[in-house]
């Protein structure tokens, strides 16, 4: 509810008008809004007043996990900076207790944004990604060239100074 608290102020909304906009506890088409918030079962390896985290039915490998808010926020441009550091905490606890747990032999932290990278929920989640050698997972790009002239741009159109 603090996290609401926060949403409320910061955008000025009624609670009505934060439900009505889907913003929190559950905009009525979003399945992980659903899950998050206990509306359809599980399988939670961990909960808290700010997210949910379920094991993946479609894994890339065992263990495959998602970190998701119970507020809504369709991705990360939207996510509020304080729930973005608690999810990036949150992933890095859980991939330690996954890799003893597991064994496994490294992480994949994946997290998509729009529908070009690969996003096909519309509500933030954090994908938690045991790897194990040999795994047949693919989390993989064909590595690009780049002239220094080209680095030289982007810096420029990219960087705070």
């Amino acid at each position: 509810m603090e996290q609401i608290g926060k949403i409320r102020q910061s955008t000025g909304d009624t609670l009505a008008e934060l439900i009505e906009r889907g913003r929190i506890m559950g905009k009525e088409n979003c399945i992980f809004c659903k899950i998050a918030n206990g509306g359809i079962p599980s399988s939670t390896i961990y909960e808290d007043e700010d997210f949910r985290v379920f094991l993946d039915l479609n894994p890339a490998t065992k263990g495959h996990a998602l970190i998701v808010p119970k507020v809504h926020y369709a991705d990360l441009f939207e996510l509020d900076d304080e729930l973005a550091v608690k999810a990036i905490l949150l992933a890095k606890r859980l991939a330690e207790r996954m890799k003893d747990a597991l064994g496994c032999d490294g992480f994949n932290l994946v997290q998509n944004n729009g529908a070009a990278a690969g996003q096909t929920i519309f509500h933030f989640h954090l994908h938690l990604i045991p790897r194990y050698e040999q795994d047949g997972a693919g989390i993989a790009w064909n590595p690009g060239k780049v002239s220094s002239e080209e680095l030289k741009e982007l810096v420029q159109l990219i960087s705070e100074t």
